[in-house]
């Protein structure tokens, strides 16, 4: 496939495909003798894995690690899971605060429902204005 089919496959530009080449994020896509990149299954594993953790928020650095790591073989096994069950752990951490966040957000939400609905804003004790209300 031409960069131009994996980009819009993927729904992502040919220079972040480029970028995440040239970072390392991927290892290096096939290329014909011309030297036209000619993106095989293989090299489309690769993107689709380098969005999943783009996506899970793992950093440039980290994937460049995962793929150093794949490339010296298997026995990196270890080192590359223990890579990402840290990213599954701070997923995790991220998610437990946006949870909280959305929950502090339902109270607020719901206090202003009901104020639209009677014509009263009134802050119950656990969300006074000295603790956030307005």
């Amino acid at each position: 496939m031409t960069i131009r089919q994996v980009s819009e496959k993927y729904g992502i530009s040919q220079d972040t495909l480029r970028y995440y080449e040239k970072m390392g994020m991927i290892p290096p896509v096939t290329r014909t003798a011309g030297g036209i990149r000619d993106y095989q299954e293989s090299d489309l594993g690769w993107v689709e894995l380098a969005i999943c953790l783009r996506n899970a928020g793992m950093s440039v650095e980290a994937m460049v690690e995962y793929v150093r790591l794949h490339r010296q073989g298997d026995s990196t096994m270890r080192a590359r899971l223990e890579l990402l069950q840290k990213q599954r752990q701070a997923i995790v951490e991220r998610r437990e605060r946006i949870d909280h966040a959305l929950e502090r957000l339902d109270h607020k939400i719901h206090i202003y429902e009901e104020a639209v609905e009677n014509g009263e804003l009134t802050w119950g004790q656990n969300c006074s204005k000295e603790n956030g209300g307005k």
